[in-house]
């Protein structure tokens, strides 16, 4: 579009040269820089701008729909997909700016079970996970003008959450593009490269499908033919940009290949063998439920406690009855204990009495004083039902701002919401595996089960416990992408996981990823389940870390060609 030129106003008054001042040649009017300035940019909104915020903002959501509770896990690739043809061939700016807003328009409504903690909270983590996306856009949009992009952005989409995951502050690895796959076929392949190998192939499937559109585009209607000296060259997709002919025929089967590689990949997860079955055990998990819904339940530790140790009495009961199997091990959740039993006589005696009454180790999970008195560790203690507490766990990622306040003295003075948290938790130094009855154990607690390396520490034992504590997010979106996470994780070890919650989703999971048992929320509940205890590990345990960190050089590794060839073109032109 022609651009009109704006007459020069001059400084003083007069028409331009006038009186002194700079003729149009000599300098431009700061209205005509204005003007032409708002004029480029109602161009570029309105023709490519908008469509692409708009197209982000709705892959966004869509994106978020693919995680529980919605569990529509298709859009997950669909949606990467969409995220793709947006940032496609822009400039690095432009590609910051929408992987920003998208990532906006993800975290938002998938985090909004922290909304009870605060708005605010909710709000400034949403946003803060969303700056993650800024450089993955930028460099998706320089690494789609290199050909195979959809590997390099799949790899792309490791790296941000390999980053995302460890800083700051150990990071936050919720909502991984592998914790929105965990009942589909992409699932088996946690067994050979964990979560972060079913990321990339989600990305991957993303990525291929916009390749597909892409090719697809250019069979819409042929190009004019070139004029004289014109070439039709070819795009980064290695379809023609020719008329006809040759270039639509390879558009073709370039969008073709890209779907069936797709679909081969997706469908090749089938074959994954799953894991082998082994000895049995019988388990039980308890869920005593809270007095209510809210932040301020922890101030009814008393009544919290005796919901659990209630619950298991009517275990006892059950089993006296017959009407249960007798459990070889139970496990409490976390806090379901918030009355220290090493120095709350009342605590250690309801304990105990309910231990001994059901006759078998009992995981108890409680909060107890460190031996100085300065901090408070969060446990799951082996309770014996003839020798009482002995081996333990403590939590080894404690969640900052939730468990621990970093810069303290400057926090509590602005955010008065902080005072809640009278005390650091101190961080554990020690496994989470133990022996509980006649079995290995690997125990983890609550957010600790989004950390790649802290479940596989502890995948060494038999089967794998998560003891959390969901009562402030009930009914929210976290109780379920939390259940999703122990899904992948039981597929990804090849372990049964035994999730115990105060309040609900408490879950028996079986290794291949099946719900052998589930409960409702802000309920009581009593779980007995034989599942099979094993000690093979998948390749996935034995490969550790390097799957990973190979997909983030090969991400890296794309970027800096993709910088490198731009930077070359740039300078030829």
């Amino acid at each position: 579009m022609a651009q009109e030129t704006l007459p020069d106003r001059s400084p003083v008054g007069g028409p331009a040269g006038a009186g002194g001042g700079p003729g149009p040649a000599a300098r431009p009017g700061r209205l005509a820089r204005r003007g032409r300035a708002l004029r480029r940019f109602l161009r570029t909104g309105g023709r490519a701008g908008w469509p692409r915020t708009l197209v982000v903002l709705i892959a966004g959501g869509a994106l978020c729909l693919a995680f529980p509770p919605f569990d529509l896990t298709p859009l997950g690739p669909v949606a990467v997909a969409a995220l793709t043809l947006a940032m496609r061939g822009q400039a690095a700016r432009t590609g910051a700016w929408l992987g920003f807003l998208g990532g906006a328009a993800f975290f938002l409504p998938t985090l909004d079970g922290l909304i009870p903690v605060g708005p605010d909270a909710w709000a400034v983590l949403s946003l803060v996970q969303a700056l993650y996306f800024i450089p993955m856009g930028a460099a998706i949009a320089l690494v789609t003008r290199l050909p195979g992009w959809p590997v390099w952005t799949a790899a792309l989409w490791v790296a941000q959450e390999a980053l995302r995951g460890r800083e700051p502050f150990g990071g936050f690895p919720w909502a991984r593009l592998a914790f929105s796959q965990t009942a589909t076929p992409l699932t088996p392949y946690a067994s050979i490269g964990g979560a972060p190998l079913v990321t990339f192939l989600t990305a991957l499937v993303g990525g291929l499908l916009a390749f597909a559109a892409v090719a697809a585009w250019r069979l819409r209607r042929p190009r004019p033919a070139p004029e004289a000296g014109e070439t039709g060259g070819e795009g980064a997709d290695g379809a023609a940009r020719a008329p006809g002919g040759p270039g639509r025929r390879r558009a073709a089967v370039s969008a073709a290949l890209a779907l069936v590689v797709a679909g081969a990949v997706t469908g090749a997860g089938a074959f994954i063998p799953t894991p082998a079955d082994g000895p049995h055990v019988t388990v039980a998990v308890i869920q005593g439920n809270v007095p209510r819904l809210g932040l301020d339940f922890l101030g009814q530790r008393k009544a919290v406690l005796n919901n659990h140790v209630t619950a298991t009495h009517e275990l006892a009961a059950e089993i006296r009855a017959g009407k249960v199997a007798r459990p070889q091990l139970v496990v409490w959740p976390e806090n379901s204990s918030d009355l220290d039993p090493y120095t709350e006589p009342d605590a250690y005696r309801a304990i105990d009495g309910a231990v001994r009454d059901v006759g078998v180790p009992v995981l108890v999970g409680a909060l107890t004083d460190t031996p100085d008195r300065k901090k408070v560790e969060n446990r799951g203690i082996v309770w014996d039902p003839v020798t009482g507490p002995g081996d333990y766990y403590v939590k080894r990622h404690p969640v900052p701002f939730g468990e621990y306040l970093p810069y303290r003295d400057v926090l509590t003075k602005i955010i008065k919401r902080f005072e809640l948290i009278p005390r650091d938790f101190a961080k554990g130094t020690r496994s989470g595996v133990m022996r509980l009855g006649p079995v290995d154990i690997g125990d983890v607690i609550c957010f600790e089960v989004a950390y790649d390396r802290e479940v596989r520490d502890v995948s060494r034992g038999r089967i794998l416990v998560v003891q959390t504590n969901n009562a402030t997010y009930g009914r929210t979106s976290l109780p379920p992408q939390q259940i999703a996470m122990s899904r992948l994780r039981a597929v990804e070890h090849g372990r049964t996981i035994l999730v115990a919650a105060t309040s609900g989703i408490s879950a028996i999971v079986a290794p291949d990823g099946r719900m052998i048992d589930r409960s409702r929320e802000f309920v009581p509940d009593i779980q007995v389940a034989s599942v099979p205890e094993r000690t093979e590990r998948t390749l996935a345990d034995r490969v550790g870390e390097w799957p990973e960190w190979v997909l983030v050089a090969v991400g890296i590794g794309a970027l800096c060609a993709a910088a490198w060839t731009t930077a070359r073109k740039n300078e030829e032109n």
